[in-house]
């Protein structure tokens, strides 16, 4: 690490965006002020959370904050995962080949679709009747 006092990383998904720090500590993740696992409520979360870190075992080197804001858990989990990805790369380039193999530098971009006019939602119409 180039004497950095954290590492930073972005990301997003749907409509949510996580900004995270990744300061030198033992392990302790803090998702808008409050621990992991009480902002979650889901072990599964947690664990996808902790992805990156796990692929190249720095679980325990790092204290990880987290903003987060807009969209549902499952969209924010995955902008989470996303921006800690990204916040290791900066202070540790030579691990990008091995978080970009496993796809955890990919931003996935589908959003919701819009509403168009004349339909019920974004595709779904009227019943057609023939008579």
């Amino acid at each position: 690490m180039a004497e950095l006092k954290y590492l930073y990383g972005l990301g997003r998904r749907k409509s949510a965006t996580a900004r995270a720090r990744l300061y030198k500590g033992k392990g302790k993740i803090t998702i808008n002020n409050k621990p992991a696992d009480e902002y979650l409520n889901n072990k599964s979360h947690l664990a996808e959370i902790t992805d990156p870190l796990a692929l190249v075992n720095k679980q325990k080197d790092f204290d990880i904050t987290v903003i987060v804001k807009g969209g549902g858990v499952s969209g924010q989990v995955d902008a989470i995962k996303l921006a800690i990805a990204k916040a290791i790369t900066v202070g540790f380039s030579d691990l990008r080949t091995v978080l970009k193999k496993s796809d955890f530098l990919i931003r996935d971009s589908r959003e919701k679709e819009r509403k168009k006019y004349g339909l019920r939602s974004a595709r779904k119409r009227e019943q057609f009747s023939k008579r």
